[in-house]
């Protein structure tokens, strides 16, 4: 039996799923993934002429700073996401899912494919938040959806020409996404999902389920999702199926690594 087929028969016998997922996740949707500062720039080359990269770009100062410039990066990405389609993957796990006692995801992806794709939004855990989702910069006015929020941009010079206001304050509202330095992320729908996360994974050991994690395009340079999910597994005893292009060596003690985009990865698991 090749270390595939082993992968594969351990998620087929698994009474219980947990998928984790980083931005790789997204590329075969056509996503970037922001792999180093030229991948950022191939996706925003006037970031390059601006000499920012993503670490800087991606910083919460930008809307007290230059609003105009914030919302230039982040009006493009919610656009963005919103016109993306999940691919056929996505689908495919979800059937999976479906088939289990119990299944939950945790994300670093702040796009919100998951649940565009089906998956059920109480069983969905977004670590760094959703760019669906709007806060105040100043005021605790809790926070909000940015459904029907709609941001004019001028890409030539990269700067938003309107963008959301705090519904209670006036002032310029952000994404409810966890940035860079970043103190003043609002926390609480995701300290929610993390609570219903907790849920699962007590309720895995409460029913004695065989627990398999999946995770999938999770890098290495903000590894939330890797530790996570091998921390799982040592704790819980399950098996760890990592599936990543590049950085999908895993010590075989815990589980299988596999050179693969997420589509033809989950595809190879789950036919």
């Amino acid at each position: 039996m090749s270390t595939y087929e082993e992968a594969a028969k351990a998620l087929k016998d698994a009474d219980a799923l947990l998928i984790t997922a980083g931005a790789g996740m997204g590329v075969d949707s056509g996503l970037p993934d922001f792999r180093g500062n030229e991948g950022f720039w191939r996706a925003y080359p006037v970031a390059k002429r601006l000499g920012l990269s993503f670490v800087e770009l991606a910083n919460p100062r930008w809307f007290d700073e230059d609003p105009s410039l914030a919302w230039a990066f982040y009006g493009h990405r919610l656009h963005l996401y919103r016109e993306t389609e999940p691919h056929k993957g996505f689908k495919m796990l979800l059937d999976c899912a479906k088939g289990k006692d119990e299944w939950f995801v945790f994300t670093s992806n702040v796009d919100g494919q998951f649940q565009k794709a089906g998956f059920d939004e109480d069983r969905v855990y977004e670590c760094h938040g959703s760019i669906h989702h709007l806060q105040c910069t100043v005021c605790s006015s809790g926070i909000w959806s940015a459904e029907g929020v709609e941001i004019s941009i001028d890409m030539e010079s990269f700067k938003a020409l309107k963008w959301p206001k705090c519904k209670e304050c006036g002032s310029t509202a952000r994404p409810n996404i966890l940035m860079f330095g970043d103190w003043g992320w609002d926390s609480a729908r995701s300290d929610d999902q993390e609570e219903r996360f907790d849920d699962f994974l007590q309720r895995c050991i409460v029913k004695k389920l065989k627990l398999v994690v999946v995770e999938i395009g999770a890098g290495t340079a903000v590894p939330t999702v890797r530790i996570t999910g091998e921390k799982i597994a040592s704790i819980y005893g399950a098996k760890l199926i990592r599936i990543n292009p590049r950085d999908f060596y895993i010590d075989s003690n815990i589980g299988w690594g596999f050179s693969f985009g997420a589509v033809d990865g989950i595809r190879k698991l789950l036919l």
